[in-house]
């Protein structure tokens, strides 16, 4: 039964939609499949056993610890994603977690070594898997530019603005969001203070151009958000 689920959600996954079916059932074997509840946290660079991490269903936020001991935001992913020592070298910073941020979150796990088999297996999979990390890298360099270049305001709508497009739903004239990021997550995420973003996320609620509460964000204007 379980060999079944991980055949299952492995086809959905986007690295995994060439290879045949035998083939996904062979490497499904090797697949570690757990489900996570709100607020689980899960690691995936202890000692030498590290893992590259396919999150199969649900939303997580990775995150680490800063100077001082707290929570340090790195990413927010919506499945399907990849995370972990996407190096496959082992260079991944043994502080850094996965917190998942909504119920009944999927996330499978390969060792990196058997992951490294997989792709010298499969080279077209090796390749859906270097464009799908270099995805990644780009994204990662367009948000170092807008800390550097923009403000704490057009960070936070350039955040809302991806968020839509990885997980909103049109209603109407509006594009509704599932609200299961705090402000002190989206802080994180735009390094800012969580007061900041609270006063932001004001002023976009009065100047028309949103409204939210602690289940849902409405984003009113589709011209602003597309």
């Amino acid at each position: 039964m379980e060999d079944n689920i991980k055949f299952q959600y492995l086809q959905t996954h986007p690295i995994f939609s060439h290879p045949d079916s035998g083939k996904i059932a062979a490497i499904s074997q090797l697949l570690k499949l757990k489900t996570y509840g709100k607020g689980d946290t899960f690691t995936y660079g202890e000692g030498s056993y590290h893992k590259v991490c396919l999150l199969l269903k649900g939303k997580i936020k990775i995150a680490g610890t800063d100077d001082m001991g707290g929570e340090l935001i790195k990413d927010i992913l919506t499945a399907p994603d990849i995370f972990g020592d996407l190096s496959l070298e082992g260079a991944l910073d043994k502080e850094e977690y996965a917190i998942a941020l909504t119920a009944g979150t999927v996330i499978g796990s390969f060792a990196v070594t058997d992951f490294k088999k997989i792709l010298e297996n499969h080279p077209r999979m090796a390749l859906d898997y270097a464009n799908t990390v270099n995805k990644k890298l780009r994204r990662l360099e367009d948000r170092h530019s807008d800390l550097v270049f923009r403000d704490a305001k057009h960070r936070l709508i350039r955040f809302i603005k991806s968020w839509a497009l990885s997980d909103g739903s049109r209603i109407g004239n509006k594009i509704v969001l599932p609200n299961y990021l705090t402000h002190s997550d989206i802080a994180g995420v735009i390094a800012t203070s969580r007061q900041s973003v609270n006063v932001l996320f004001n002023e976009l609620r009065d100047s028309g151009l949103l409204r939210y509460d602690r289940k849902r964000i409405e984003l009113n204007d589709t011209g602003v958000w597309n």
